[in-house]
């Protein structure tokens, strides 16, 4: 008699529609998931990160079971763990004889490749599914990228608003414009606050994980005594239920402001539930747009949800694809200096990026603009060599899953694919933050002040930046007007900018080795 089909599934893939689960029978299925030690380590995630991804996978497996599925289900701690994906594997199929291995293809590049050694591996078929939890397929955005010598994502997303109907008219945008944005750039007013997220106390299974957690993975990055995601898909409705009631109406206009104390904001937080499979991004999408038909939030919020999960979602993750495994070296700017190590410690003087670096460690997020404006622009005109920044922000975000991490980091925030991505570098002085947040109040360091001891050191920063970078940046249309202002200011002016910027540069601190990877990592 043939045996049953394996149906491993990721800890990323807690969907109960998955490809590999349509069509299976119950009593011809055996689920295998699997918690190994190669993946919570590779890099050394976030506390928070992997308790959130252990515990949907302990939550999505009991579920399973109560909808009658098999699951064999291997804790971190069980004897015999092999500590990888293809020896759990090997593992199941010597235990379960099956006919054939049914499994979605991985979302991380090196996942993949070992993927699909598996069919030389094991004594039965393999077969790799698509990910249809993803509007556009891999071979349709090759399609798209074939001939560009530019990748942007604004074309990209009318072409996935045409193919979804969102917010369309016709075969028009809806309000005769594809995108808002101009009218999301709110800097916050005096006391802007936002109604609290929904926020999750762990229960007995989420404990287990976090005890787990801090016996096994005590020297990562992180806190736990905040850990407050949600672990289930009625927690994540719960959460998504919020969002639309009470803070997407704002969400559009404030969505790149940032305020001392207000981690959330308007913002979704729904990106950890989307990226393990709990939420469906469609249906989000979908949600959005009634509550815009209903009268309950502007176009301008709607469209601007919509547009980063139809638009730029699907965009780095067919980004990603096209360009590996090339993207993970990339290094345009031939950035070299170490991550400083105030990033871990969070011990700098700097408001801004001590605030960032506060909510990064205590929730394992922080919203987007703090990410590309504040922690990645500094990043980038400091000149930190990309592979320590990507695996900075592959360590500390919940949400962060090299497809969607790197293609921003490395192309957005870092300009190290010399412009396929972004059309610009995202380099900004210390006007940008004074106008988009409260950081500057009482800190050590003056945004009016240019140079010299007390100037914000992203002022001196960006000039040394764009002046080391002329030759490369002069010839961008978007940016070139800038070394007309860098001319005029005269020898001595530019003198002192890149005096001062030399001397802040001189006096940071690299991190220690250990903080991101494995000692022999």
């Amino acid at each position: 008699m043939p045996g049953p089909v394996l149906v491993p599934i990721l800890g990323d893939q807690l969907t109960r529609t998955l490809a590999s689960l349509r069509g299976r029978t119950k009593d011809d299925t055996i689920i295998l998931m699997m918690e190994v030690w190669d993946e919570a380590t590779y890099v050394k995630h976030h506390k928070q990160k992997i308790t959130l991804i252990f515990s949907a996978m302990r939550h999505f497996a009991e579920e399973l079971r109560d909808a009658g599925w098999t699951v064999d289900y291997v804790q971190l701690d069980d004897e015999g763990n092999a500590g990888s994906f293809a020896g759990e594997v090997a593992r199941a199929v010597e235990k379960h004889s099956p006919r054939l291995v049914s499994v979605v293809e991985a979302g991380e590049w090196r996942v993949r490749q070992d993927m699909e050694q598996w069919a030389d591996k094991f004594a039965c078929d393999v077969e790799i599914l698509r990910d249809g939890r993803f509007i556009c397929s891999q071979s349709e955005f090759d399609e798209w990228a074939a001939d560009r010598k530019e990748l942007r994502m604004e074309f990209f997303y009318r072409e996935m608003r045409r193919k979804t109907g969102l917010l369309m008219d016709g075969d028009k945008p809806e309000g005769g414009e594809w995108n808002y944005d101009s009218e999301n750039r709110k800097p916050p007013k005096d006391g802007l606050s936002a109604p609290e997220r929904p926020k999750f106390e762990p229960d007995a299974i989420t404990r287990d994980v976090i005890e787990l957690v801090e016996a096994r993975f005590g020297d990562h990055f992180g806190n736990l005594d905040t850990f407050e995601w949600p672990v289930t898909r009625e927690e994540a409705q719960e959460a998504a239920d919020a969002f639309f009631a009470e803070r997407i109406e704002c969400f559009g206009p404030y969505q790149d402001a940032m305020v001392v104390g207000e981690d959330d904001l308007f913002h979704s937080m729904l990106s950890t539930s989307i990226n393990l499979g709990l939420l469906d991004p469609l249906e989000l999408c979908q949600r959005a747009e009634q509550v815009y038909k209903d009268g309950k939030a502007p176009l301008n919020s709607v469209e601007g949800f919509i547009r980063q999960i139809i638009g730029w979602r699907e965009y780095v993750r067919g980004f990603y694809w096209h360009q590996m495994p090339h993207l993970q070296n990339a290094n345009a700017l031939n950035a070299q200096r170490g991550l400083p190590e105030f990033y871990w410690t969070g011990q700098t003087d700097m408001a801004c990026l001590a605030d960032c670096i506060r909510s990064t460690r205590d929730n394992a997020h922080a919203h987007h603009i703090q990410r590309l404006m504040v922690l990645g622009n500094f990043a980038l005109l400091a000149g930190i060599a990309p592979r320590e920044v990507q695996d900075w922000y592959l360590v500390v975000y919940a949400d962060a899953y090299e497809w969607v991490e790197l293609p921003n980091v490395a192309a957005m925030i870092l300009y190290a694919d010399g412009g396929k991505l972004a059309s610009k570098p995202y380099a900004a002085s210390g006007n940008y933050i004074n106008k988009m947040s409260n950081y500057c109040v009482g800190c050590t360091y003056s945004p009016g002040k240019k140079t010299g001891d007390g100037a914000c050191p992203f002022n001196p920063l960006y000039w040394h930046f764009m002046h080391h970078h002329r030759e490369r940046l002069e010839k961008n249309h978007r940016i070139g007007r800038i070394y007309s202002t860098w001319d005029r200011m005269g020898g001595d002016r530019q003198r002192e900018y890149l005096q001062s910027a030399r001397a802040f540069l001189d006096r940071l601190e690299p991190a220690a080795k250990g903080w991101a990877r494995p000692a022999d990592g």
